[in-house]
């Protein structure tokens, strides 16, 4: 049955592939998934004796680049996130979580008692640009419940770093969900 583990052959990279379990699937069909993760594994990594289930000499042993095996594996299965954005973006994301999330909704959607963000920051919006933003959070809509965020203590910088991630939302470039930040960026917008 599915439920039991499935044992998979040891090959050339050491260990055992990663097998996405089913839990209600018949073996027959397991059979089926677990031929077609070993053949992609072989594609990829030009081992057509892992799949096969041949005993083989590891990869230095036969005179192969293991460096450049193991990065074209890398690519292929761990590339990065839709999602990776700068340095500056995600402390916006950061610092909306913090501040702005309990009223707006999670990533900017809006509730029923605060507009959603990534649709007043949208072209045609009822916030065309950065400054106006940056008025609007600073001096707040006492109005309309919301406070003054220059008066509580957060500071221009992070109210830019708000209105990247926001923006980057708004024009679709950052989906729902945590972003990653790229490792390279040094600030900038998304």
């Amino acid at each position: 049955m599915c439920r039991d583990r499935l044992r998979a052959p040891t090959c050339a990279l050491g260990g055992t592939p990663p097998i996405v379990v089913n839990l209600y699937c018949d073996d027959g069909e397991m059979r089926i998934t677990y031929s077609r993760l070993c053949r992609a594994l072989a594609r990829t990594l030009g081992l057509a004796s892992c799949y096969l289930g041949v005993a083989h000499p590891p990869l230095s042993a036969q005179g192969r680049d293991t460096t450049k095996l193991g990065q074209a594996y890398f690519k292929e299965f761990h590339s990065a996130p839709r999602d990776t954005i700068s340095q500056t973006a995600y402390l916006g994301w950061k610092q909306f979580e913090l501040n702005c999330s309990r009223c707006h909704g999670e990533y900017g959607v809006g509730t029923s008692f605060a507009p959603a963000l990534v649709v007043s920051l949208k072209d045609g919006g009822t916030i065309p640009n950065e400054q106006t933003f940056i008025q609007t959070v600073c001096a707040g809509r006492p109005e309309k419940g919301m406070p003054s965020w220059c008066a509580l203590g957060l500071e221009i910088p992070k109210m830019q770093a708000i209105y990247a991630y926001l923006k980057g939302r708004a024009d679709g470039k950052i989906g729902i969900g945590r972003p990653a930040v790229r490792p390279d960026s040094a600030g900038g917008k998304t």
